[in-house]
Parts: structure tokens; sequence; C-alpha cells
């Protein structure tokens, strides 16, 4: 049974969700559209996220739904104000034909309210387990006419169906044919792309036989499962306990020496300052993607928070950041340092034989970010196979079903 103090308490949680979520979209620079605000207002997220509480089910946080057996999330609902960021990048509209890949039941009901009665939903995913309970989900909360499939998204659902929005839901490595050729003339492929480890939810539309970007955010998602899936390498440099560990991760194709590494972080550091600043709560998540196209080498490096709290690496958090694999010497951006105020410095410590010459090459390309305006990254997505003299100019990365290539329309 349903009480009043029960809606009540709904009620002022999801408010102050969304009222966080319109903080984020802020801090993004971006606003939270009138229609996704209402679809937030409209749908219970609490009947889509399981035995959690409800202080829990209203979060501005993903609540993970399952996990395999070492742990490591395998689905979840995401974090609202992701689902809304997508929504608005998606720039639905009544009447929209959607295909969602990746099923929680609750993003498919926001996209449902967003399209309304003349519109359609369809949503995939390759784990019964998920679409069964997505669907019960769904039926529960009102939204039984929602079409819930179990496939392998990485193929056509049916031939010749296509969709005004695709929006994909899973962290993704390639862009697999089936999406483009499913998509309708002037319609949006979202989808959270990787690139060196680096995950940004891409908007993608058709333009002379590529998929062209419109816009791009940070973000995060669980991996893409099925013939889509892809495994990167972690190369430890550093293991002598759980608790003080540090590796490099790459996402592509090429490898590590790892033995040309080994003790590499017990060499003196040499550090390096660019003289270029950033302004507290000024984003440069771009500049993680110039550091990708520009220098060879390029890895993430990741550290556990001991590590960090120890001063083993001068990290900024524990999850990626940018470094570079030079030979025997290790490249990666510190932390920047406070220098007057809510102003800090961009760096590059290294360590290795010639560590100050691989700190200077990575500080070069941090200055040469700076000194080409912070520019704003372009993607196209091309077929494989197509020819290096039918492409833009600008970084190809090769993936198995898409060529793509990043360029870097300068500011000045």
């Amino acid at each position: 049974m349903t009480t009043d103090n029960d809606v009540q308490d709904v009620t002022a949680l999801r408010t102050a969700m969304i009222e966080k979520i319109a903080l984020r979209h802020q801090a993004l620079g971006l606003v939270l559209p009138a229609e996704v605000e209402r679809a937030l207002r409209t749908v219970p997220r609490n009947l889509f996220t399981g035995d959690v509480d409800l202080q829990a089910a209203y979060e501005d946080t993903a609540v993970v739904t399952k996990r395999n057996e070492r742990g490591a999330s395998m689905s979840s609902v995401s974090a609202p104000w992701l689902q809304a960021v997508m929504l608005g990048q998606a720039k639905l509209k009544p009447g929209d034909r959607v295909l969602e890949v990746g099923s929680g039941g609750y993003n498919a009901a926001l996209i449902r309210e967003v399209v309304g009665p003349t519109g359609s939903v369809t949503t995939i995913d390759i784990d019964p387990e998920v679409t069964d309970r997505a669907q019960r989900f769904l039926a529960g909360a009102g939204y039984g006419d929602v079409e819930v499939i179990c496939a392998d998204a990485e193929f056509e659902i049916e031939p010749g169906r296509t969709f005004d929005a695709i929006i994909v839901t899973v962290g993704s490595w390639d862009v697999p044919p089936a999406w483009p050729s499913q998509l309708a003339k002037g319609g949006r492929l979202v989808v959270p792309l990787r690139t060196w480890g680096l995950t940004r939810s891409w908007v993608l539309e058709h333009q002379d036989g590529a998929l062209v970007s419109r816009d791009r955010q940070v973000c995060g998602f669980v991996a893409m499962q099925g013939a889509g899936a892809h495994k990167g390498t972690a190369t430890p440099l550093l293991d002598a306990d759980r608790d003080h560990t540090v590796g490099l991760w790459r996402d592509e194709k090429d490898t590590i020496d790892a033995a040309a590494l080994s003790g590499v972080l017990n060499l003196p550091r040499a550090e390096v300052w660019t003289g270029i600043t950033v302004g507290a709560g000024i984003r440069y998540s771009d500049q993680d993607l110039w550091l990708a196209t520009t220098l060879p080498g390029f890895s993430l490096i990741t550290a556990s928070q001991k590590a960090i709290d120890h001063g083993i690496v001068a990290l900024p958090w524990q999850y990626g950041t940018p470094a570079l694999v030079d030979g025997p010497n290790l490249a990666y951006r510190p932390k920047p340092r406070p220098i007057d105020g809510d102003v800090f410095e961009f760096g590059a410590f290294a360590h290795g034989p010639q560590g100050e010459q691989s700190a200077r090459r990575l500080a070069d390309q941090i200055a040469a970010w700076n000194l080409a305006g912070r520019p704003e990254p372009r993607l196209s997505v091309h077929p494989a196979g197509t020819p290096n003299g039918q492409l833009p100019d600008g970084h190809v990365l090769d993936k198995e079903h898409a060529r793509l290539v990043i360029s870097w329309p300068t500011a000045r």
C-alpha cells in the first residue's frame, strides 16, 4: 500500500534530484530542456531501481543492478544527470522513433514521455535477465507499449527499419555498420565512444556518407557486451601490495614494452611546469583528447588512492590521467598546482633515463593546445576500408568497423 507520506517523500526526493541535475547542467554550460525536466518529474525512478531505498533511488548517481563474479558492474540505471544530458543531445521531439541500446527501463520511460503517444521507443539488450527486468518494470510503471528486445545490438534489428534517434547507453569501442544504417535521414546517434580509453558521449549525424559530430560530453558507462565487446590492456608499473598499485591502461591495438618500464617509478622524477593555467571549475577534458591525438605513446595512468596519498604518483584522481610512454621513460600530467587563488598551472612529471626530455614533450603539447586556442574536437566516422585520400584532415584511429578522424579547428 502506498501512503500519502510515501508520495510526499518521492515528490520531495524527485524535486531535489532535478535541482541537482539542473545545477550540473549549468556547470556544464547547458540548459536542462523543459521536455526532459517534465519527463524527470513524471517517471517514478524508484520503480526501476530494484531493492534500493527511496533515498538511493533518487540520488543523482547510477544504481548498479547486476554485477559479474568479480563484482564489476554489468548493468545499471544510469546517473539521471547523464541521462538528461544525452536526451538533450538527441534533441528528441514528439513523434520520434527512438532506439535505445542498453536496457534499464527508466531511460526508455523518459524517452517515451518526451516522444509522446505518436512516437515509439524500442530498447535492446543482449542480456535476457536485463531485458526481462526492464520489461517487468516498464509494465509496472505504465509504459507497457515500450518495445523490449533481447538481442545483440551489433546487428540490425530488422532489414530496412530506421529510427529518428539512436541512444547508446553502454560504453562502445566501435561504431558497427548497423547503427548508421538504422539511423534515418536527419536522425541523431548519441554514443559513448571510447577512444584511447577516453569516453565521450558524441552526437553524430549523417553527412556526405559519414557520421559527423555536433556535440560531445565527458561520460562513463559499463562496457559493451556481445560481438562489440572489447578489452583494453592493463600494464602494472607498481604492485608492491594491493593498496599501492600504479598501472597504465591502453584501449587501442598498440602495445607497451612493459620490460622497458620495469622499475621506472623508482628513478628520480623530472618536473616541468608549463606556465599554462586554468581557473577553478573550468573544464579542460578536451586537452586529454588533444594529447591522445598528438602524442605517440599516449596512455592513461591509474593508481590506487593510497599510492596517490603517499606521493608515489601525483595524480588528480585514480581512474585515468594522460601519460606518455617514451621508450624506457614515462611522463604524465600531474594534478595542476595552485598559483594564485583559484588559478592552477599545468605541468608534466616524468621518470626514466631521459625523464626531463619526456616531460618536456608532454609539456610542449599542453602548450600547443593552449596556443591553438584550446579548440574543440570534431569527430567523423567513416566505414572501415575508406581510402586515406577520402578522409578529412585529422588524426585517424582505426577500429574494426570504422575509421575515426578527430580534427582540431583552431579557435584563433
